[in-house]
């Protein structure tokens, strides 16, 4: 078998023992290095890329994919070798890989920015496809990306890109609004650190701007603006997990399991059914739902969903309603450092398992976090001077009892504005009670 199948396809890495040998700069030079000698993919190109699509008439692969990134070297090393499918399919497209987003044309690629990877499949001309790559953090990624999945989402490419023209008009949607900047440089908090190029020679790595900054750069953008984050802000890309909705990875969008009482569970989702379309948006991956979801309001609405059981073409109504973003989940994302920094002073508050002493002796009505960790450096260190510690239990926030997940409270402070508002924070520290005051963020 062929040791780099998932290098030579999308993520290009070598095995984690060789990474740890070597320095970050060292890693994209050779990494670079790699990928033009093999010379199977377009390396940080899209320009070339998308030529060579025009001239050849074949689809363009794009993957969005951050050397060194070292959150996702188990993620390479577990699908490394899962399937020999890939290669052949990328053959058929004409393939570009992205190291960094300097310079991206954000009204074409929007993607869940905390990703550790993204694959655009798409027209030379812009048309998109589709959309691959789902919650690649370091935990739980399984759950979301194989490279089973991913044959599906290539095979799924071709049968569009060679279907009749008429076919693409269901498309259009794929492609959302105009972004608040054109490029990534062009967002105030980045501006005057980066440009649209990579940096030359040794500089490269901090010369790049990861997917993750852009993320982060506009929601300090809308928080200078308004000085709160809507939900479609703090919330994007929701996945279907927080519709009840459980999708199989090793395929397109087959769903696994509807949980009980459940927007799918109402909609009439069954385990087995096949997801054709979803707001008249062919669906090539768990990310292309992701993708439908991202652009429904946080007000709620309705979403037409076609989906195959058993061969039999049925269409359902999912109906969300307000607040449906909230049963999402914010805690694995890079980005929530920031958040937390701004809302929590730099806290990171896990839930009580069950079991644990501490929750015996919390009030009824109390939050019930514990502080897992309180940032040490400033800017993150507010916690930590307002005499916050590690082990704490919150009982009660800004008078807010009813926060039960650290998501929760994030959503609080930010969607309410926090701004310059000092909070009041009740807090269990072994068996005494405590009242402090978390002072407000500075900018």
């Amino acid at each position: 078998m062929r040791i780099p199948l998932l290098a030579a396809a999308i993520l290009l890495l070598g095995t984690g023992a060789a990474l740890a040998k070597e320095s970050r700069e060292e890693k994209v030079r050779n990494d670079r290095a790699r990928v033009e000698a093999d010379g199977f993919w377009i390396y940080n190109d899209l320009a070339k890329g998308q030529a060579e699509a025009e001239r050849t008439g074949k689809p363009l692969v794009v993957a969005l994919r951050c050397i060194p990134c070292e959150e996702c070297v188990k993620l390479d090393d577990e699908l490394v070798d899962k399937d020999t499918r890939v290669r052949p399919l990328l053959e058929k497209f004409v393939r570009v890989r992205i190291i960094s987003t300097n310079g991206l044309d954000l009204s074409t690629f929007q993607f869940d920015t905390d990703q550790s990877f993204t694959v655009f499949l798409m027209r030379a001309d812009g048309t998109i496809y589709g959309r691959y790559g789902t919650r690649s953090d370091r935990t739980e990624w399984a759950d979301d990306v194989s490279i089973e999945g991913l044959s599906k989402a290539l095979e799924g490419a071709l049968a569009l890109h060679e279907g009749p023209p008429g076919a693409r008009a269901a498309l259009a949607k794929k492609k959302g609004p105009a972004q608040s900047f054109a490029t990534p440089e062009k967002y105030p908090s980045l501006r005057e650190k980066y440009t649209g190029a990579l940096a030359e020679g040794d500089k490269v790595v901090p010369s790049c701007i990861h997917c993750h900054q852009i993320g982060e750069a506009e929601r300090t953008h809308r928080l200078e603006k308004s000085g709160k984050l809507t939900e479609e802000i703090l919330l994007p890309y929701p996945h279907p997990k927080a519709l009840g909705l459980v999708l199989d990875p090793k395929e397109r969008a087959r769903v696994l399991r509807v949980d009980e009482g459940s927007p799918a569970a109402a909609a009439g989702f069954r385990p087995g059914d096949v997801v054709r379309e979803l707001e008249g948006q062919p669906l090539l991956s768990i990310a292309d739902m992701q993708w439908v979801l991202h652009h429904t309001p946080a007000a709620g609405g309705t979403l037409d969903a076609i989906v195959d059981r058993g061969g039999t073409t049925k269409t359902l109504s999912l109906r969300l309603d307000g607040g449906w973003r909230r049963k999402d989940d914010l805690s694995w994302r890079a980005s929530t450092w920031g958040l937390r920094r701004l809302a929590l002073g730099g806290m990171k508050l896990n839930p009580l398992p069950a079991g644990d002493p501490a929750g015996a002796k919390l009030p009824k009505a109390a939050v019930g976090l514990r502080i897992a960790h309180v940032g040490q450096h400033a800017p993150h260190d507010v916690a930590k001077r307002a005499g916050f510690k590690a082990g704490d239990v919150i009982v009660s926030f800004d008078g807010k009892t009813d926060l039960p997940r650290e998501t929760d409270v994030l959503l609080y402070a930010l969607g309410k504005g926090r701004g310059g508002k000092d909070v009041v924070v009740r807090l269990l520290r072994g068996t005494e009670e405590l009242t402090l005051t978390l002072p407000a963020p500075s900018k």
